[in-house]
């Protein structure tokens, strides 16, 4: 079945030819570990994982790519802004590497909670610095940079078509960059790819170089990485919209002005996630993570569920009103496929044809520019679906979880032994205090979440005790 994406570069919808056939090489551009990936970050994860697992369904061999960014000076448009690694160590009074590190921890430990599978191959920034040398001494030999004021630059006038991934004129890609004025550049749309000399003295993560000790640019680290994992020639480079304009645009001006070629087939870009005031921004200081949507009595899971009903081109809408519909409507499937499950008889039919027919209509779906609110239509239709037994049902809602990965057969209920008892106080600590704060809300859905553990509570005037039921 022949497998569609929008790709940024045109467009428009385009038919996959993968460079390698039955083969699919994937690059996605990391986090940036000085801070905690808000869930607008992880709406963009979501969307990666979600297309790796459309291709596997559609029997694709994929190799998944991501970087680390633990080098973060003046990750910004225009080779500006702040340090953000020294900014993450100064807050926390910790060292830049011990920053990076629990930021690390704390991103794959999100990714985990939500069911995104980790990539093939995690690549991080500080342990490919010669690699990156290597591609700024190829593009110097080729007479694409200059060095001003020890600082070496890309010179973006000596690449045809700079623009062509934005599709905007110089003019509006100046002004979107919000470019502060550099006098050492020819070009204010130049950027740097190796500093020696920034407005930050005595930087911890330095490094030797042809042109002195110092650091990269932020774009040049997603070219030498991608290329060395990947090859010359990749299918699928992945991110959020943001980065068209400036970090990917950067990228396919390095990395083709190195190997003389087209470098990327196909450019997929997930939309933000936006509040009622915009985007969500770390800049902003105040930001969600996915630990306190939690805390607000959501799962990862009701988050995973809320982020697949909108197909990932298009801006979602968040609100707690609308994940907390999100959480309710999952609950409900859950309590579907769970009395499904439990009426399987022993030796039900299993017809491979009727199985297949769903399972083709669904790759279908999946395979249409990652539909997945179309292929969770194709779910519903299993469930309500008269002609199918309970075990034809249980087999394709299984199949279908491969791409989904919301544990729609993890069954809710557990002996008591099997609870983390530390869990269960802790939910039982909040629902009190909610309810001394008359949050009746929270309350409810903590009582919700004990009760979806097969765990009912009474409140009484002597406290509130738990009730566990059989599985």
């Amino acid at each position: 079945m022949n497998f569609y994406v929008y790709n940024t570069m045109s467009r428009k919808k385009e038919e996959f030819v993968p460079v390698n056939e039955g083969k699919v090489g994937i690059y996605t551009c990391g986090p940036t570990v000085y801070n905690y990936a808000h869930i607008g970050n992880l709406r963009t994860y979501i969307f990666e994982d979600i297309l790796k697992k459309a291709f596997e369904y559609g029997h694709y061999k994929v190799k998944h790519v991501m970087n680390i960014t633990d080098v973060g000076h003046l990750q910004s448009d225009a080779d500006t802004g702040e340090d953000k690694m020294q900014i993450g160590a100064e807050r926390e009074n910790k060292t830049v590497w011990e920053i990076a590190k629990f930021y690390e921890n704390a991103f794959f430990e999100d990714c985990h909670k939500l069911n995104i599978r980790k990539p093939d191959i995690v690549c991080k920034a500080t342990d490919h610095i010669q690699d990156m040398i290597d591609i700024i001494k190829t593009l110097e030999k080729k007479g694409y940079t200059y060095t001003s004021k020890g600082n070496v630059y890309y010179e973006i006038d000596k690449f045809k078509d700079y623009n062509k991934l934005a599709n905007l004129s110089m003019e509006e890609l100046e002004a979107g960059a919000r470019i502060d004025v550099d006098e050492n550049k020819k070009n204010p749309l130049d950027f740097v790819l190796w500093f020696t000399n920034s407005k930050f003295k005595d930087q911890i993560m330095q490094w030797n170089s042809p042109w002195g000790k110092g650091f990269p640019g932020w774009h040049i680290e997603c070219s030498a990485m991608s290329i060395k994992y990947l090859g010359d020639r990749i299918d699928i480079h992945c991110g959020g919209v943001d980065h068209i304009p400036v970090h990917h645009t950067n990228e396919i001006a390095e990395s083709e002005a190195v190997l003389g070629h087209k470098w990327v087939n196909y450019w997929m870009h997930g939309e933000f996630l936006v509040l009622s005031d915009g985007k969500m921004s770390k800049s902003k200081g105040d930001f969600l993570t996915l630990s306190k949507i939690e805390k607000e009595g959501f799962s990862p899971m009701d988050y995973r569920y809320f982020c697949l009903q909108s197909r990932y081109r298009k801006q979602l809408m968040f609100s707690f009103d609308a994940l907390r519909q999100a959480q309710l409507a999952y609950k409900k499937l859950k309590e579907k496929v769970a009395d499904i499950v439990s009426n399987v008889k022993e030796n039900e039919r299993a017809d491979k044809e009727l199985v297949n027919k769903y399972k083709n209509k669904f790759q279908e779906k999946i395979s249409d520019d990652l539909n997945i609110p179309n292929a969770f239509t194709v779910l519903f239709e299993v469930i309500k679906d008269n002609e199918l037994t309970n075990k034809e049902k249980s087999l394709l809602i299984e199949s279908f979880d491969t791409v989904f990965s919301l544990d729609l057969l993890k069954s809710n209920n557990h002996n008591l032994e099997k609870l983390d008892s530390e869990d269960i106080k802790r939910l039982i600590c909040e629902r009190n205090d909610a309810r001394n704060h008359k949050d009746w809300h929270k309350a409810d859905v903590i009582r919700d979440e004990l009760k979806s553990m097969g765990i009912d509570i009474i409140d009484s005037k002597e406290g509130t005790k738990l009730k566990i039921r059989n599985s």
